[in-house]
């Protein structure tokens, strides 16, 4: 690997030869273009200068290595800018899901303690309503050309900037918020980063930086995505930014660019599969050399039916924010074993374990535990959450499956909490909070039920308190009270009622058994 500067600081993972940074590509190739989107392009020298300015601007307001950023930003250049900017300074850097409300957004910020903020003009609703509960150091509005007052300009904060590259880099990180079952959203965090964090579907078409195009279909903010964009630019491949996904136009920036690389989940393969054979006949796709998917359980014959259009590049992985798992599989392998969520290369440590936390044989159904490659990961300053998230040394997601002979992992269901919608994870529990704040509501428990698009869609049963109806009308105000205080993705999407809901002697609801009839006779519970 050649030493390039910084290549230390923004290696983020295993790139066999293609180990040139950022920073080397603007010094080797400045006019090269590195970021194509709706909200203009960068080459790489830009890309790299303004994350110098960046750094500056934070430094002359205070903001120093170890201290907090908070993003709240959709997918377009300054994204980018400011993720590379927290690398190469020190900082921690928080992006936020843009979906959610202003008042989830200032828990999340109040939370990861920022000093420093940087967002866009369209989400001006949650970052005003965030502003006005916390007093930040700096505050940096992109997309308009005159900042409100609350707000300093991101142009004009960078202009007089010095471009060159800083003299005392340092290593800075990330950390992504998961939905919390208790009703919060929860940092994933690390006192320590793994030298090289685990590469997904290492080794299958690597990167070439001259030749290569990656396409970025989902929110920057979420972890897989950002990853992949992450790993293309500092192998100096170009990425291609969509701003909100869409099937027919994920074709055309295919066919145009001549992507070779992308990350999906299974709801968009799902889409795409729907659109009418003329318009997909209408567009070249054999430059893609690997497309990579998870976040979600993919049917077996959606992937099927991906694998004979676009080939054998459908790479599969599953894993966690949390880290662990590390299990990939390729088209090939998984056409031997259809329905498989691979195999982990031999430093992943993941057991399979029955109630009383005993191994199971190869076969046998039980709830999947993984180990963390480095340190434990923890919950940010909810150490209670965190205990409870392990057995021993490993911990869970919650996803049930078994192990066949050959090694190779198969989800069968969940143990009950998560729902996987369209390859976003919400947490019941944080809805049945709110739901449960209505006046008719006397008990509510939320679940995941089948949804042949999104893999599960979010339902909730409620039994409701005396002198209320269980009509449409109930229905409908409960949903729309929901609305109100809950990220539209995470609202149920109807109501169902019951005369009383299933229960443990402790008094606990038994969100399994709700679940349970909505998914009868189905093969799998996911």
């Amino acid at each position: 690997m050649t030493d390039y500067p910084y290549a230390k600081y923004d290696q983020m993972c295993e790139l066999a030869e293609f180990g040139m940074t950022l920073s080397a590509y603007a010094e080797h190739t400045p006019d090269r273009v590195a970021v194509v989107s709706n909200y203009g392009d960068r080459t790489f020298a830009e890309l790299n200068a303004r994350a110098n300015q960046l750094v500056r601007c934070w430094r002359l307001a205070g903001i120093q290595a170890g201290d907090s950023i908070a993003l709240l930003m959709g997918n377009r250049p300054e994204f980018l800018e400011v993720y590379t900017a927290a690398l190469r300074s020190g900082v921690r850097l928080t992006p936020i899901n843009w979906h959610l409300s202003g008042e989830e957004v200032h828990y999340i910020v109040d939370n990861c303690e920022a000093k420093g903020f940087v967002t866009e003009e369209r989400f001006l609703a949650s970052a005003d309503y965030t502003l006005e509960r916390i007093d930040l150091t700096q505050t940096l509005m992109v997309g308009r050309d005159e900042a409100p007052d609350a707000y300093i300009d991101y142009e004009s904060a960078l202009i007089g900037q010095n471009v060159m590259d800083i003299d005392d880099p340092q290593i800075g990180r990330y950390m992504l918020y998961t939905s919390g079952t208790t009703g919060r959203p929860k940092g994933v965090w690390r006192e320590t980063r793994p030298a090289i964090l685990p590469n997904w579907n290492a080794g299958v078409a690597p990167m070439r930086p001259l030749l290569d195009r990656c396409l970025l279909t989902g929110p920057a903010y979420h972890a897989a995505p950002l990853m992949s964009v992450v790993r293309s630019l500092v192998s100096g491949v170009p990425v291609v930014m969509m701003d909100k996904w869409d099937p027919h136009v994920t074709l055309q920036l295919i066919d145009q660019h001549g992507v070779t690389h992308s990350h999906m989940v299974a709801t968009m393969f799902h889409r795409l599969l729907q659109l009418p054979e003329a318009i997909r006949l209408q567009y070249d796709v054999s430059s893609l050399r690997n497309v990579t998917h998870g976040a979600a359980p993919c049917p077996v014959h959606v992937k099927q039916a991906m694998i004979e259009w676009f080939g054998p590049v459908i790479n599969e992985y599953y894993a966690a924010t949390e880290g662990g798992g590390g299990f990939t599989v390729t088209s090939e392998e998984w056409l031997t074993k259809p329905g498989t969520v691979g195999k982990p290369p031999p430093q992943y440590d993941n057991r399979i374990l029955d109630d009383e936390g005993t191994e199971v044989k190869p076969g046998e159904v039980g709830t999947i535990y993984m180990k963390t490659l480095g340190d434990r990961f923890e919950y940010y300053k909810d150490p209670e959450k965190t205990s409870s998230s392990y057995r021993g040394e490993y911990f869970t997601l919650g996803d049930m499956g078994y192990f066949d002979e050959d090694g190779y992992l198969f989800l069968t269901g969940r143990t009950a909490e998560m729902i996987i919608s369209g390859g976003v994870n919400i947490y019941p529990q944080e809805v049945d909070n709110e739901v449960m704040k209505h006046p008719a509501v006397h008990e509510v428990c939320t679940i995941g039920i089948p949804n042949e698009e999104w893999g599960e869609e979010v339902r909730t049963v409620v039994q409701l308190k005396p002198g209320f109806p269980p009509d449409d009308e109930t229905a409908a105000d409960i949903v729309s009270f929901a609305r109100e205080r809950l990220a539209h993705f995470k609202c149920p999407r109807k109501i169902d009622f019951a005369d009383d809901l299933p229960r443990l002697p402790t008094g606990k609801i038994q969100r399994r058994l709700v679940r349970d009839p909505y998914w009868a006779g189905r093969d799998k519970q996911i």
